[in-house]
């Protein structure tokens, strides 16, 4: 890893500020170089004998070194927040978060050199807060997971630090028109049967992944169409169904880094050709089906985005309309081991996968799976 940018001395009027203008410049290019050696992540092809005529493909965002899809989020609200003169050698950074993004966020403070605070829910799995305090950052963890956002807010007053907040901010930092997640996706597919997806299958946390993936498309002339899955708890079906940006849901997803109380303002419903509600318990059966046909764990958040996949390549196979399926692995399994790989922690929930478990099962005989119980 790269040593920390070194602070500018403490210096007073426009000296002060050159000298920080300098830092940036350092900060800018330690970016650059992560960026660099960072590289793109594998595109994997699922072979199923019960889809013929509809390639299904996952891109393995838990390769990234902080080991999910928040690491690109996470630079680019670096890069952002730099080059808009928001972050200086001093600057404590302040996250709200379901634990990734925070996890890679603390990562590139710790390659500046800067304090790093996240605040997260208080169910958050204990193997993420791990893996925050690993690089570097304190945690501070909230009842419900609609404080977050207020409690961030408060400690980044109270520290005269920056609140990078990631739900208002991932659709502005990303760069959609270029060398982003679409771009890269579409570049490693030119060889494959059906180059051009007909769905891209996202979840939505801040919704700037399907708003990436949807602006890009439009951008290069494709038809591809953008699908958001999304879990119980969240307002992001309902916000699209009725264009309601006021949507609010009572009680908050268990599928963590995916699903918000409320539509956050990085979601475009516009941008979006459809939202599939799906149950909690369908996406944790998903994750472990997913996770015995690659041989590796995956976090849960896959296993939602899984079960849409799977029924939109049925329905372009039944419907005869040959083309590819395009969704992402969003996180490594081995952030769960105490929560959706534990089936006591399952039984205290009050989750039963075994419906779906069963489901599953039945589609790896016969290529049908039950679109009941709101999966679709």
């Amino acid at each position: 890893m790269s040593s920390p940018v070194q602070s500018a001395p403490i210096e007073t009027g426009f000296p002060a500020r050159r000298a920080d203008r300098q830092w940036v410049r350092e900060a800018l290019e330690q970016l650059e170089a992560e960026t660099c050696r960072s590289g793109w992540t594998p595109l994997l092809p699922l072979r199923l004998r019960s889809i013929a005529d509809v390639d299904i493909y996952l891109k393995d965002e838990s390769l990234h070194p902080t080991g999910s899809l928040k690491h690109r989020l996470a630079r680019s609200l670096f890069f952002y927040a730099l080059c808009n003169g928001d972050i200086g050698p001093r600057t404590t950074i302040v996250e709200a978060s379901s634990g990734s993004t925070a996890v890679s966020e603390a990562y590139f403070a710790q390659i500046l050199g800067l304090d790093f605070i996240a605040v997260i829910p208080a169910a958050t799995s204990r193997e993420k807060v791990a893996l925050i305090e690993q690089h570097g950052g304190r945690v501070h963890a909230v009842d419900h997971p609609s404080n977050v956002v207020p409690m961030a807010r408060r400690l980044a007053k109270d520290s005269n630090g920056y609140f990078m907040d990631q739900f208002t901010y991932a659709s502005q930092a990303t760069n959609w028109r270029q060398d982003n997640i679409a771009s890269e996706l579409l570049t490693q597919m030119q060889h494959e049967r059906y180059p051009k997806p007909q769905w891209i299958v996202v979840g939505a946390g801040t919704g700037g992944t399907s708003t990436t993936f949807a602006r890009f498309a439009r951008y290069v002339g494709l038809s591809t169409r953008i699908a958001v899955a999304d879990p119980e708890g969240s307002a992001f079906y309902e916000g699209w169904r009725h264009r309601d940006r006021a949507a609010v849901t009572p009680i908050p997803s268990r599928i963590e880094g995916i699903g918000r109380p409320q539509v956050e303002p990085s979601f475009y419903p516009n941008l979006v050709d459809e939202v599939i509600p799906v149950p909690d318990a369908a996406s944790i059966a998903a994750m472990r089906w997913t996770s015995e046909l690659l041989g590796r764990r995956v976090g849960a958040s896959t296993g939602t985005n899984m079960w849409v996949t799977l029924q939109l390549a049925l329905r372009a196979e039944t419907s005869r309309r040959m083309g590819s399926v395009v969704s992402l692995i969003c996180d490594s399994g081995d952030r769960y081991e105490s929560t959706y790989y534990n089936d006591a922690w399952l039984f205290e929930q009050g989750i039963d996968i075994s419906p779906f478990v069963d489901a599953l099962s039945d589609f790896n005989r016969t290529g049908a799976v039950p679109f009941a119980n709101g999966a679709g």
